[in-house]
């Protein structure tokens, strides 16, 4: 099966002009490879800079690559844009592509016409979308007066008008209060469970390993990480922390785990074990091994690394 997106060598750079005409090269893209089958999310991760809205703009066929190639859908973005803008939806400021003094409704009717449906069609297509997406009350309402989740929630609507199988979208939380981006995030999911393969950006770490099945981490230009959010979480060395507060003689104790003793909120002995593995295989050969030491545990808890200690190891702190 060809995958959705498939990039492979991809290469880009710019010339910075600055004072009295000195120039400096900045290498965007650095060969970057990965490839995202159908059908899953994909989160696109970095700090700015990264290269992840170079890439964006360049499966977007809004940027030419330097070197190296990119396919979505098995057309290549360079020699067969035309066809690759046909299955692609793109979003790339979720505020920004709005009619102001046109309704909701207009917009959508708009931007099924551009993507070549008749207008009758548009306008099944758009009542259908905006229905869904929970704006159809607001439909014959100018967008300038719509609040920013609303607009989010009509970008999403105008990247759907013509029904295109893979979508690319850069941010679509940023700058929403909590519950406008929990809003458009369950319309995320809801776009994953229709079958669309869905490639977006995020500096929302808690938001990309909600919504992901993949993770692609870029830094300065390269892929430096790639995987499921606990295979990049593993990839750089982040340990589970097993806490357990424990009474009895912890003298000599040697586990054959990384280790630290301190004092529990309660007053109490607290055993800290760092693991790389599993913790529902480890912890209960931990326990057993304390029981037969006659060590008695009083409470146990578990911490999972975050993506975000994941994120700050991947990139160096940069």
């Amino acid at each position: 099966m060809v995958a959705a997106i498939e990039v492979e060598g991809l290469r880009k750079t710019y010339v910075e002009r600055r004072l009295w005409r000195v120039k400096r090269v900045v290498t965007a893209l650095d060969s970057v490879t990965f490839a995202i089958e159908r059908g899953t999310m994909v989160a696109l991760l970095g700090p700015n800079g990264a290269g992840k809205s170079t890439t964006v703009r360049i499966l977007s066929t809004l940027l030419l690559p330097d070197g190296g190639t990119a396919r979505v859908m098995g057309h290549d973005v360079v020699k067969e844009a035309s066809s690759v803008r046909r299955v692609i939806g793109v979003m790339l400021d979720p505020e920004k592509g709005h009619f102001g003094r046109l309704t909701g409704l207009e917009n959508l009717v708009f931007y099924g016409v551009l993507h070549g449906l008749t207008r009758s069609d548009a306008r099944s297509r758009a009542v259908e979308l905006l229905e869904q997406f929970g704006l159809g009350d607001a439909r014959d309402r100018p967008v300038e007066g719509y609040s920013k989740g609303m607009k989010a929630r009509l970008a999403i609507c105008r990247v759907l008008i013509h029904d295109p199988e893979v979508l690319i979208l850069d941010e679509p939380t940023a700058g929403l209060d909590p519950i406008s981006a929990r809003e458009v995030r369950e319309r995320l999911k809801g776009l994953k469970r229709e079958g669309r393969t869905v490639l977006v950006t995020t500096h929302n770490l808690w938001e990309a390993e909600e919504l992901s099945d993949r993770l692609i981490v870029l830094n300065r230009g390269r892929v430096i990480a790639e995987g499921t959010p606990e295979e990049v979480k593993r990839a750089f060395g982040l340990m589970w922390n097993v806490e357990l507060e424990v009474s009895g003689n912890l003298e000599g104790l040697k586990l054959g785990w990384e280790t630290e003793l301190g004092i529990s909120e309660r007053g109490r002995p607290l055993l800290k074990v760092m693991i790389r593995e599993d913790p529902s295989e480890l912890v209960p050969l931990i326990l057993s091994e304390l029981r037969s030491r006659g060590v008695q545990v009083l409470s146990v808890s578990v911490r999972e690394p975050t993506l975000e200690e994941a994120f700050v190891r991947a990139v160096g702190g940069a």
